[in-house]
Formats: C-alpha cells, structure tokens, sequence
C-alpha cells in the first residue's frame, strides 16, 4: 500500500474514543461482546496446533484460493488492530484466519499483513456512508454509535510464527445485490507505520463468506432487522463460486447455540502465493444490480474530509 493514516482526529458525532464495547441502535450487551471475544487458545502451541490440523485436513484449506474483485469500497491506510468494531452495534464476531504458504508445504506465512473490510449492519461502509445499501434501511447516521466513518469495520493484523491473525468485529449486514460477506488481503515485504501498514505486495486479494441459514437466524436480529429487502443468498451471488473453502466459506462456531445474539467464532486457511502479485481485479464481477443499488461504482462519496492519501475505491466490479 501507499500512504499513511495520519489523521486520527474524531468526526461528525465522534466524540467518545474506540472502545468496541459501546452499544447502540437497539444493539448487543457488551457481555455479549466479552463472551464472544474472549480468546480460548492464545498460546503459540494451540496456534501451531491448530494450523498443523487445518493443513492435514481434506476440507479444501491449504489450497490456493482463489482470488476475487476487490470491489468498489476499499480504502487506502486501514489501521493496525484487532478490534475494529468502534462501537458498531451487531452481532459479535471473532474472526481467525491462518495464512499458509502453498507453494512450500503449507507453511505458515509468518509476518503477512491481514488486511479486512465489510460493511456495519444496515449495510453501509464507513467512507461510503451515504452509498444506497438497496432495500430499506435507516441512513447510517442514525445508528447512535460513536465509530469514526472513515475506518469503522477497516483494519489490519500482523501474522504471528504460526501464519495466524484475529480480528474482533460484528457479524456484517448485507447490500444489494451481494451475499454477507468480508473483504480480505493478504500483503506481504510491508511493514508497520504511522499505525498501518506500508508499502510490500499485496499476494492475495478475496472475500470470506457466510452460511445462508447462519446468516438469516442472525438477520432476524436487532439491529439487522431494521434493513429490509431481498437479500441475495450464497447460490445467487455474482462472487462466490460455490466451492466451500476453498472460495471462501467460514467455519462458524455459536458462542451460545441457544443464543446467537451472544456471537460466532469464524475461522478459515487462506492459502496463498507469497511469491505472487494481486491486483484486486479478480473473478466474480458482471451481472446488472436492481435499481438504486450499488453497481459498478459506490453511490455515495467518501466525506470530504477523508485522508487525502486515501486511493480511490477500485470500480472494477459490483461488489
């Protein structure tokens, strides 16, 4: 990447600092959040433990996988950190993924820099927060929380020795005409500065995705709920490649089976070329959104006042 997130000053109803445990919008307990968050395995032996079972399993991980259009809302200096929630109301999520090198046994890419994005629960992404998010929802400045609009749901890790990342964010909500879903990079000869991260190679460029029944159980949810419309389901998507996976799908684990309002733990094996370059111009554009959604390009502009090193949003595909 190029660039830095040098400007880190609070905007429009900004005014309480990160703290991921703010709720609002008819939003989750922050016990919800501690349950959901709480991080079972931090030891490097349950890391390598875990990676070492994920690339002898036959399930499709430890695969190369395939890569997919960056879509039209990236944005250039993500913040370094695990929790990039910011106060966004949703259903908690914690998010594991393990970076393996194909091309060397499956070996872990210690060092790579996870980058993600999504969308907060009615469908909006910060940067973009007046883009129409197709159905009906309320405008995103209605949502009560106190999340910066230029870097909510946005951010990066750093692997550790085992290839692994975690990120503590909330479930995402949709836009027409995609499927739930999480952006993801994989940068590699970068490194950290100014609290993101510069310069390397970006090797991977993906989304992640989420189990149609999961994915409605968690929609039926406040503050979900508020956003409604037809949302598109995993067969009908114009990314995913029905694959498992290998394209993409997360393993997800209830916090509480009786509760999903108390969260999911995902997790997945991103296996990649560090060798290889991405553009972010993969597979999976085309097809014509409905009227008044998202197409080829954000409806909405990034604020003003958005950092002046910010790249502009890819337009290579609706998604």
């Amino acid at each position: 990447m190029t660039g830095s997130h040098k400007e880190k000053s609070i905007t429009r109803r900004r005014a309480i600092a990160v703290t991921g445990g703010t709720v609002a919008a008819g939003g989750i307990a922050f016990a919800g959040y501690q349950a959901a968050f709480a991080d079972e395995t931090t030891t490097t032996e349950a890391d390598a433990s875990a990676s070492a079972s994920a690339s002898s399993t036959g399930s499709g991980q430890c695969v190369l996988m395939s890569s997919v259009t960056e879509g039209p809302y990236y944005l250039d200096g993500a913040l370094v950190r695990k929790d990039i929630t910011e106060g966004k109301s949703g259903v908690p999520l914690t998010l594991r993924i393990t970076v393996q090198d194909t091309t060397d046994s499956c070996a872990p890419v210690a060092g790579a820099a996870v980058e993600i994005w999504h969308c907060d629960a009615w469908g909006y992404y910060s940067g973009y927060t007046t883009a129409n998010p197709g159905g009906s929802a309320p405008a995103e400045s209605e949502d009560g929380s106190t999340a910066n609009d230029k870097t909510y749901l946005r951010g990066y890790q750093v692997a550790n020795a085992n290839g692994v990342v975690k990120f503590e964010t909330i479930f995402p909500g949709w836009y027409t005409p995609r499927t739930c879903h999480i952006h993801v990079k994989v940068h590699t000869g970068g490194e950290k500065e100014d609290g993101t991260y510069e310069g390397g190679t970006v090797n991977f460029t993906g989304q992640l995705f989420f189990d149609d029944d999961i994915a409605a159980e968690i929609f039926a949810l406040e503050p979900y709920s508020q956003h409604s419309g037809s949302y598109t389901k995993l067969a009908d998507d114009m990314v995913y490649e029905d694959n498992g996976v290998a394209g993409g799908l997360l393993t997800l684990k209830a916090v509480h089976k009786k509760d999903p309002s108390k969260g999911y733990k995902g997790s997945i094996v991103l296996g990649i070329d560090p060798d290889a370059e991405s553009t972010g111009a993969g597979s999976g554009g085309g097809g014509t959104p409905p009227s008044g959604a998202p197409g080829d390009a954000p409806t909405g502009t990034p604020p003003s006042d958005a950092p002046s090193d910010s790249a502009s949003p890819s337009a290579s595909a609706s998604s």
